[in-house]
């Protein structure tokens, strides 16, 4: 039997210790632990769920399954039964935040904002559960603090400490330019806790400059300080950079289901096993049973259509995970996917190189050219190896690699 230890006069029992290692799965960092044991602890014992908070601003209207890492953590805490308030920063969506750039960042208009945030929250409720989620806008409180209330909130920090921070270091020394506006972004953010009475702030790697604002701005305002917790970058399909839509190794949430399973299965054995522990639902335990059976000599394949399924499951249904394995076993057999892009051409003969551009299958016909060299090119199931080739009026189906097909119809 385990000995429950005592901090102040709250129990840390086994149930506790439990919701410390769901905290813990995955993150970067988590600060500073021993208080968020306590607030656990209390939590429990008082019946009290804690606030935690994810400011987001809505600068683009799309998701990556990258984007899902901090957010798997929010569902994993809002399962333990605790208030998870998802915070859309339209005020500060306004300003910029500054972390990580050279040069200052254009501001949103409002519209652009509200258009956003509406497809954002819509994508992250494939995530979070919808009914169990509190729903808030910085401007709530940002908007009535006024002139008076924004120089009494600057006045809570030095320009001594606020030039601590990496990026304004850098693009100070380098002679960047660095606006006066852009020291309020931390500051509001850092005040976004104050007016929640936020318990534990989440965020990326590199928001934790600004995480750490918030702690500083609760004391000043007399509160028990947040804890916070950061994620790491999740790689993308590369297992090298991170995931991104600029170095197109991503996973977007809305992409169709059978493309969505087929890239996860494209990723390697490796980072199979760190996407299950960031993006995964399941327990740790049940992972390393499946990955203790994996090294045990059953084949990974199965481990990774797991994944995909799960994945696919979570943002398109069962159903469509169901239909996306099947059409991925079909391609991997040499079928055909059951749907694709259809499209009529003109100009038949048409030469191999001008039908991929015109399909949108190549970029260009140099490109179009390269694939045909790099065997990743068939028609109607028959690898093109002749760059000169010309198709005359009729039907055909096009592939392109493992993934790119459209049905062709040229006259």
């Amino acid at each position: 039997m385990n000995q429950a230890v005592v901090t102040e006069r709250f129990t840390v029992s086994d149930r506790v210790r439990d919701a410390m290692a769901v905290s813990l799965r995955g993150c970067e960092e988590l600060l500073p632990q021993d208080e968020w044991l306590k607030k656990l602890a209390r939590s429990e014992a008082t019946g009290t769920p804690l606030r935690i908070k994810l400011g987001l601003d809505p600068t683009a209207p799309d998701i990556h399954i990258g984007h899902t890492v901090v957010l798997n953590k929010m569902r994993q805490l809002q399962d333990l039964g605790h208030t998870v308030i998802f915070l859309i920063g339209d005020f500060t969506s306004m300003i910029g935040d500054p972390s990580g750039r050279n040069s200052t960042r254009p501001p949103l208009t409002s519209e652009q904002i509200q258009a956003n945030a509406d497809t954002y929250y819509r994508q992250a409720s494939l995530v979070l559960d919808p009914a169990r989620t509190e729903i808030r806008y910085n401007s709530e409180w940002s908007d009535p603090l006024g002139a008076r209330g924004m120089i009494q909130l600057a006045a809570k920090y030095t320009v001594a400490r606020m030039m601590e921070r990496d990026d304004f270091h850098k693009r100070f020394t380098e002679g960047r330019s660095i606006s006066v506006h852009e020291f309020l972004y931390p500051l509001m953010q850092g005040y976004d806790s104050v007016a929640l009475r936020s318990d534990l702030e989440l965020g990326g790697t590199d928001q934790k400059f600004n995480l750490l604002m918030g702690r500083h701005l609760q004391q000043e305002w007399g509160q028990e300080p947040q804890c916070i917790l950061t994620m790491p970058l999740l790689e993308g399909l590369d297992g090298v950079e991170k995931m991104s839509k600029s170095k197109g190794n991503y996973i977007g949430v809305t992409e169709p289901a059978n493309t969505l399973f087929a890239k996860v299965m494209s990723i390697s054995d490796t980072l199979m096993w760190r996407w299950y522990t960031l993006l995964s639902f399941r327990s740790e335990a049940e992972i390393a049973a499946l990955r203790a059976e994996v090294e045990g000599g059953r084949n990974p394949r199965d481990a990774k259509v797991a994944l995909a399924r799960e994945l696919t499951s979570r943002f398109h249904g069962a159903a469509a995970a169901d239909a996306a394995e099947q059409d991925f076993v079909n391609r991997s057999r040499g079928g055909l996917p059951e749907e694709m892009p259809e499209l009529a051409l003109a100009g038949a003969p048409l030469g191999i190189g001008a039908l991929l551009k015109q399909a949108g299958l190549a970029p260009s016909t140099s490109e179009a050219n390269r694939l045909i060299d790099g065997g990743g090119v068939r028609v109607d199931q028959s690898a093109v190896s002749d760059k000169g080739l010309k198709l005359a009026a009729g039907t055909y189906v096009v592939q392109v690699g493992k993934r790119k097909f459209a049905r062709v119809t040229l006259s």
